[in-house]
């Protein structure tokens, strides 16, 4: 039977490289999701959860993202006065014509951060900038939706078809091995799916977002990591106890 031990090292060679960046392709994409989706909301003062949740589901009641920051992280930031009139501005549709009268409000509290090419939080220093944070925030519309979920469904599924392909030849209980195939598929429906669920039934999918998401990336570091495993250090270990067996002085036979 083919094992991953039994394997020629050129086979091993090509398959752990493969391995290796796929696993470092997936932590650059983590920190994608960070920088992009985590970071942003956790300078507005929300969870990881209320960010997922306003991502996919958009504001509760149609509401905007400058709205709810002037009513929670960035209330202190600005006077009782002036937040008054950017709400006041942003209920009446946020029309250009009456910018003028808010922009020193903009220029005096909010461009010192939020300047023009700011990435990681909404910049603020223009009336298109601003417009696009005081319309109403439905979230992900269905067309990002689709592009989103064909090229990760795509995507995910052909690289655990090529990961999941290496670790089945492991040497791990048949049980194992099946888990650890059929499994990651499943996190996949779960993480991509929610993304429709909490768009169109309910924010509270937002947890199940997470929870396959981690699924999916303790899957992937268990197939990496016993893949590896079994390549390398057993097969050393194996070395390593033969040539110490080798060295150990045979017993002195006892004399009669």
């Amino acid at each position: 039977m083919v094992s991953l031990r039994s394997l020629p090292i050129p086979y091993r060679a090509l398959f752990s490289s493969f391995l290796v960046l796929i696993g470092v392709g997936y932590l650059m994409a983590l920190s994608l999701m960070y920088l992009v989706v985590i970071e942003p909301h956790q300078k507005l003062g929300q969870g990881l959860v209320a960010g997922i949740s306003d991502q996919y589901h958009g504001l509760p009641k149609g509401g905007s993202l400058l709205a709810a920051a002037l009513g929670g992280t960035m209330a202190g930031k600005i006077s009782s006065a002036d937040r008054t009139l950017v709400l006041q501005w942003i209920h009446n549709g946020a029309k250009i014509e009456d910018y003028p009268q808010l922009e020193p409000i903009f220029a005096k509290n909010c461009v010192g951060c939020h300047m023009a090419n700011a990435t990681s939080i909404p910049p603020l220093a223009s009336f298109e900038a601003v417009q696009k944070v005081a319309q109403a925030d439905t979230g992900t519309d269905i067309a990002e939706l689709a592009q989103g979920s064909h090229i990760h469904l795509f995507g995910i599924s052909i690289i655990f078809l090529l990961t999941g392909a290496i670790f089945a030849l492991s040497e791990t209980p048949i049980w194992v091995r099946v888990c650890l195939v059929v499994v990651p598929y499943l996190t996949i429906l779960m993480d991509i799916g929610s993304w429709w669920f909490t768009k169109y039934l309910d924010p509270a999918f937002a947890y199940v977002v997470i929870v396959g998401g981690a699924g999916m990336g303790l899957a992937l570091a268990a197939q990496i990591l016993i893949s590896l495993w079994e390549m390398w250090i057993e097969p050393l270990e194996a070395v390593i106890c033969m040539l110490r067996s080798r060295t150990v002085a045979p017993p002195i036979p006892a004399k009669r």
